[in-house]
């Protein structure tokens, strides 16, 4: 789904809540209303999607670079196939790629269905309101999320 984006519509909605999460890793579990005031960047992905892959090394970027200054990146790994529901395997996926981020297991989809999404990878930015701002859905858009990401930091909490 590479190229594909878009802003979130002029009246932003209230980011849904994680719902049906089997395991929460690097994080305890996490609630929308828990990251208010922060910037929340949702990170939907499986580890074998090569298309998800090949963003990961701008999410983590992302997740180093601005962690400190209110950015929470949450991946949620929805499983494409059977095999990734299985944690320890993506356990090993997390240290493959250095992700030290929250890893939300979605393996029955509740939260994918939740956000209404259709595609790996795709991400949504999640203002300190608690409001869906931003979305983009495959690969590419790297510097115009940044931007976004660094927007939002800017505003008021």
């Amino acid at each position: 789904m590479q190229g594909a984006a878009q802003a979130a519509p002029a009246a932003a909605s209230a980011a849904p809540e994680f719902t049906g999460i089997e395991k929460w890793l690097n994080s305890e579990p996490l609630t929308m209303e828990s990251l208010r005031g922060k910037v929340v960047l949702v990170d939907f992905w499986t580890y074998t999607c090569i298309n998800c892959i090949r963003t990961l090394p701008y999410v983590t970027s992302w997740h180093q670079k601005y962690k400190d200054q209110g950015l929470v990146v949450v991946g949620v790994h929805t499983p494409e196939f059977p095999f990734e529901r299985s944690t320890p395997n993506v356990e090993k996926a997390l240290q493959r790629f250095g992700i030290m981020y929250p890893v939300a297991q979605d393996n029955r989809y509740a939260t994918w269905t939740a956000y209404r999404n259709q595609y790996w990878p795709a991400a949504y930015l999640i203002d300190k309101q608690g409001k869906v701002v931003y979305s983009h859905f495959g690969e590419g858009r790297y510097k115009e999320t940044e931007a976004e990401i660094q927007r939002l930091l800017a505003q008021p909490g």
